[in-house]
């Protein structure tokens, strides 16, 4: 078993630490929000993140975006600033590529092995211990913290050389927006045109082109529901990224820029906050219609 610590105990953080306790691990854990200390049964809370990495076999962290990541891998007091080697640093987050191949240069410099590990899932995967977790990075350094990252998941896979992950993660969450943003419209034309959408989605889920996304989503928004485990504004976040990559590399994503402009749309009516599948309440008037009486 491994000495671990998990930095930062939001949506995901918390249930990653929750499963690599069960899982045997000696877990620390430090929180990043001022004034808020770390409860997770049976970890070690840090008052500091000098004292959280200090003496780990691994660092973990899974934060919300370029900025947070940057002040807590990369900032004055960061990470970068206390860790030493053999410890392996793991960098869950779903950030942009170019910040993943900064601080995988920055780690190297300082003789530090790191691991870009972005996850697929969200609060409930976390907290089950079931999210998908893809690698970038040193096949060496892969095999050393792959039992750490399967105590947190329900499947691990190695994508390649430093970045790879990153980039990775980048391709799949443009897959969900796209589902996201083709499910909005599905529901808006089968409503005009004067279908029961709970019979619509009867014929989603068991036709070739069913997905869990479909599934899931579908259901709630019948509901009405539309509770954050992925924000929508962490959703807009994402596309801003995909749309960064696929102009350094040369690739047309003509539908993640579809799904950016509703996105966009959904964050000019406040709904950031809501779960990434609110933007169909901006599709056709969702928003002023009792969809639970569909």
């Amino acid at each position: 078993m491994s000495a671990v610590a998990v930095l930062g105990l939001g949506t995901m953080g918390r249930g990653m630490a929750t499963n690599l306790v069960a899982a045997g691990h000696e877990v620390t854990v430090w929180n990043r929000t001022p004034g808020a200390r770390p409860e997770v049964a049976g970890a070690r809370a840090a008052a500091s993140i000098a004292e959280a990495v200090r003496g780990q076999d691994v660092v973990l962290y899974c934060l919300s975006d370029d900025a947070a990541v940057r002040a807590v891998a990369l900032g004055e007091d960061g990470v970068l600033a206390h860790v030493v080697a053999p410890t392996v640093v793991v960098d869950m987050s779903t950030i942009s590529a170019a910040l993943s191949d900064e601080e995988h240069a920055a780690y190297a410099e300082r003789g530090i092995a790191m691991l870009d590990a972005p996850v697929f899932g969200s609060k409930g995967e976390a907290e089950a211990g079931g999210l998908w977790v893809v690698v970038g990075g040193d096949a060496d350094t892969f095999a050393r913290v792959r039992p750490v990252l399967e105590a947190v998941s329900e499947s691990v896979h190695h994508m390649g050389p430093a970045g790879s992950g990153a980039r990775m993660k980048l391709v799949g969450n443009l897959l969900v927006a796209a589902q996201l943003q083709s499910l909005g419209e599905g529901l808006t034309l089968a409503r005009a045109a004067g279908l029961d959408l709970a019979k619509v989605l009867e014929v989603v889920a068991v036709t070739d082109f069913r997905t869990p996304i479909y599934d899931g989503v579908g259901a709630a928004v019948l509901a009405d529901d539309y509770s954050p485990s992925f924000a929508l504004r962490l959703m807009r976040k994402d596309v801003r990224l995909i749309g960064e990559l696929a102009a350094q590399v040369g690739a047309p994503v003509p539908g993640a820029m579809v799904a950016a402009e509703t996105l966009d749309a959904a964050m000019t009516a406040g709904l950031g906050d809501l779960n990434a599948s609110a933007l169909i309440k901006v599709l056709a008037g969702w928003a002023e219609v009792d969809l639970a009486q569909r």
